[in-house]
């Protein structure tokens, strides 16, 4: 019996261990989510601005732009995943992998040869365990992603893009992240970034006439410019509701364990406590025995 209450108790101060780190781990998360949206928040006028500066500029000219016009035959698809440098996020990681793996399915039953650009060690690990091939890897800005990042993922996607799926680029890209929707949802979303939908349906709610336009010097020279900026926004974008989903989802997957570890303490509690009750019942019966005995002897 002393042995299996000491059983009991190194659980219990395990169990308490544990639940210390993962209720730390939980506050941690909490705190950055409200950071992480902060950002969105603040990057959203921009993204916004630009969206209709390249939507105006798409409208009201009859340019044919390469970054808006599809081509006639598509070889190859860019397929970018945004996933997490860090674990202990709960399905954050896997239901975007997953995502990603079956819009990769959907190319090919298209005739459509994927390209993987991967960003985060957990997608890298992912592939590089079941020896699939990537165009591209980033890692170590996923929790509090910068925009050089974004820069360098946007130029490296827009030279693959320009050079075409014949000389070994790609005809179109896909991004495929979580978006934020709540503290306890986050939705894996796909979006086709190139060739470019220019007009956003949430963008064109209001009835807003839009004025007369004149380019300077000329309608492609702008597009030239603000196609590059507007790419940028839409990764940059998608790196921060991918880091605010993934900090939700570390605060949701740590407070499911801070309430098992409840349940383990009170579990073992109990259990120590009746393994304790028969070792006291054990003795009183042992010393009743004892005394019977001597008392017959007698």
């Amino acid at each position: 019996m002393g042995a299996q209450l000491r059983v009991y108790k190194q659980k219990i101060n395990s169990a308490q261990t544990t639940k210390k780190i993962t209720k730390a781990m939980e506050l941690i998360a909490a705190s950055r989510i409200q950071k992480a949206m902060g950002r969105v928040r603040a990057s959203s006028p921009f993204a916004r601005a630009v969206t209709r500066a390249v939507s105006a500029v798409a409208t009201h000219s009859n340019v044919d732009h390469p970054l808006t016009v599809e081509r006639d035959v598509i070889r190859r698809s860019a397929v970018v995943i945004f996933a997490s440098d860090r674990g202990l996020a709960g399905a954050f990681n896997s239901q975007i992998l997953r995502e990603g793996l079956r819009l990769a399915e959907l190319l090919r039953s298209e005739g459509r040869e994927p390209v993987f650009y991967l960003i985060g060690r957990k997608a890298v690990g992912y592939f590089q365990f079941r020896r699939m091939d990537s165009a591209a890897q980033w890692t170590g800005d996923t929790d509090t992603p910068h925009f050089h990042t974004a820069e360098e993922i946007a130029a490296t996607l827009l030279d693959a893009y320009d050079r075409g799926g014949e000389d070994g680029g790609v005809d179109e890209i896909h991004l495929v992240y979580n978006r934020f929707v709540s503290m306890m949802t986050q939705s894996p979303e796909t979006v086709r970034l190139l060739p470019l939908e220019v007009v956003e349906a949430e963008e064109s709610t209001d009835s807003q006439v839009y004025p007369l336009y004149e380019f300077e010097p000329d309608a492609e020279t702008v597009l030239d410019a603000l196609l590059p900026v507007y790419i940028q926004s839409r990764v940059f974008n998608a790196l921060l509701q991918s880091s605010a989903a993934k900090h939700a989802a570390t605060q949701k997957a740590m407070k499911s364990a801070s309430d098992n570890a409840d349940k383990l303490i009170t579990d073992y509690t109990r259990l120590r406590n009746n393994a304790r009750q028969a070792e006291i019942t054990q003795q009183i019966a042992e010393i009743v025995g004892g005394a019977d005995a001597l008392a017959s002897g007698k």
